[in-house]
């Protein structure tokens, strides 16, 4: 308990003194320079303990803004909003200005710290076994890891990833997959020319088109005679436990960094049958790799070449791919039937297009485009920066997350005239025309991120992308029947209930300790009337109450 209370006094000490040196800091710096403090940033009032959480309760300003929550902060704050929520330990700063979001990409492209799936991360670190001695500076993949691990790994994969020729191989086998895909819907059509569950024939098109790059090979999963028990119908289904689960601990607050959560349990099992059957497939295309010999190097898959490096390599590549790319190329080609629905005009445009054959599918281009900036994959970048940074009048403090909102600017009318509508003729008009792209700031449309942090598949995606539409739209009218759709932006800051008090004491006793995950702190949490009223008389002198700094 001693060495413990010593921790938590140096801390909060520590920060309480560094607090109040950055006020006497930023009173000089007001005087000479008008930059005022994080704390003086615009955004919904705070209340003590609980933060901004009221309002995102009923009755709260923000509650049910569901698909415009970074739209109506923007609208309500201006182009700086701070978000100080209940359960983030973490200063949130949300970005609408172009420029602003130009210096924070730029000055944080060196070895940029983008937090994400952690569950994903603590898995791969601690429960996969390596042959490694120095298994503690492996990388634990590109979408978890961050610093000199994240550097090494994206150094090795880059000239891999996106080289056009390493693409062009896939051109063939991916049309192939779309043309089977069309097949299976003209199979499914009813009496009204419609088809039950888009949705879950749009997930397995975006599988089966992933697995061809990511596993090296087809998956058959519009065969219907394909067995429920086989490794490609368990890989469907543990996609989507993989989605829920990453999206209820990763983006909720939730208990699992301090105790092992019936939640927490369910996803170390679920990410490692991903890793088995992602192992699994890649070992199966080693073995046919094997009996293809004497190619020419531009005629090697991507998977061919992540082997060469080393088998785990591949093998991570082929979860990230996986974890990544089947949800995001799903969400894209429902975007584009959707508008291309809604607008059928230039569905028309479209098709005329493809059945001309024009090798350059300039329109086709364009509706991605298009698409993209009106919904895009995810509504903004995010950047966890390291250091402090002096924009729009405002000092942000070193590690605070900076949500860089660019879905927001992408429909603006500075930036893009008409923006609530879909035109994609923008893309390709001449520079004399009003609606032209190039009159935007280059950064507020930003699909496939910046720099190095930037998407690694972004060639193949569009390559997916590019080759779904095609044939879709080549082959049917594409009609929209129901009201306008709302995309569902909002994060859910709620706290998980999971775990409560009442059941730490059931199982535990008294007094429970919870060692922290990934940095977090150890907490005790001290459920005995007597024990805590020692605390609190022995803490009463000058008690130090950790709590929100902002």
């Amino acid at each position: 308990m001693l060495s413990l209370r010593r921790r938590i006094n140096t801390i909060y000490i520590f920060n309480a003194r560094s607090t109040r040196l950055l006020g006497v800091s930023s009173t000089l710096v007001d005087k000479r320079n008008y930059i005022k403090t994080w704390q003086e940033i615009p955004g919904p009032s705070s209340l003590p303990v609980i933060g901004q959480l009221h309002h995102f309760l009923p009755g709260g300003s923000l509650y049910n803004v569901k698909h415009a929550l970074y739209d109506t902060l923007y609208k309500r704050y201006g182009p700086i909003v701070k978000m100080k929520i209940l359960g983030v330990p973490f200063l949130i700063i949300n970005l609408y200005d172009p420029g602003a979001i130009e210096k924070i990409l730029r000055e944080e492209d060196i070895l940029p710290d983008r937090p994400a799936f952690q569950s994903l991360q603590y898995y791969r670190k601690n429960y996969l076994k390596s042959d490694n001695p120095n298994s503690e500076s492996e990388s634990t993949g590109l979408i978890t890891e961050h610093g000199d691990n994240w550097k090494s790994l994206r150094s090795k994969v880059n000239p891999i990833m996106l080289q056009p020729k390493g693409v062009k191989v896939y051109n063939k086998p991916l049309y192939k997959v779309a043309e089977d895909m069309v097949s299976r819907i003209q199979f499914l059509l009813d009496e009204k020319h419609m088809v039950n569950n888009v949705r879950h024939e749009i997930t397995m098109w975006s599988l089966e088109s992933v697995a061809v790059v990511s596993l090296g090979q087809r998956l058959n999963l519009f065969d219907p005679n394909l067995p429920e028990d086989s490794p490609a119908r368990k890989l469907t289904k543990n996609i989507h436990e993989v989605f829920y689960i990453a999206q209820n601990l990763d983006l909720k607050p939730s208990l699992w960094r301090y105790i092992s959560t019936p939640l927490f349990r369910k996803a170390m099992k679920t990410y490692a049958e991903q890793w088995e059957l992602s192992k699994y497939f890649v070992q199966q295309s080693m073995v046919n790799l094997k009996k293809e010999t004497n190619r020419p190097d531009d005629e090697k898959s991507i998977l061919e070449k992540l082997v060469n490096i080393d088998e785990r390599t591949a093998v991570l590549m082929a979860g990230d791919s996986l974890f990544a790319g089947v949800d995001t190329a799903g969400n894209v080609v429902t975007s584009i039937l959707y508008l291309l629905a809604r607008n059928p005009d230039k569905q028309k445009k479209l098709r005329e297009e493809l059945i001309s054959e024009n090798p350059k599918q300039t329109y086709l281009k364009a509706c991605i485009k298009e698409t993209l900036r009106i919904i895009p994959v995810v509504p903004a970048n995010l950047r966890k920066v390291s250091k402090d940074y002096d924009v729009l009048g405002y000092r942000i403090p070193k590690d605070s997350f900076v949500i860089l909102n660019h879905e927001v600017l992408g429909k603006t009318e500075q930036h893009f005239p008409r923006p609530n509508e879909f035109i994609p003729e923008r893309w390709i008009v001449d520079k004399t025309d009003p609606l032209y792209y190039g009159n935007a700031h280059p950064f507020v449309y930003n699909p496939f991120g910046f720099g190095t942090r930037s998407c690694i598949g972004r060639r193949i995606a569009q390559l997916q992308l590019e080759s779904f539409t095609s044939q879709m739209i080549k082959n049917f009218e594409v009609s929209w029947d129901g009201p306008p759709a709302e995309v569902e932006v909002a994060i859910r800051w709620l706290a998980n209930r999971e775990l409560t008090l009442n059941t730490l004491f059931d199982q535990f006793g008294p007094i429970v300790r919870l060692e922290g995950k990934l940095r977090a702190p150890t907490l005790i949490f001290i459920l005995d009337a007597e024990a805590a009223a020692l605390i609190l008389r022995s803490e009463n002198w000058m008690p130090v109450r950790p709590g929100f700094r902002s």
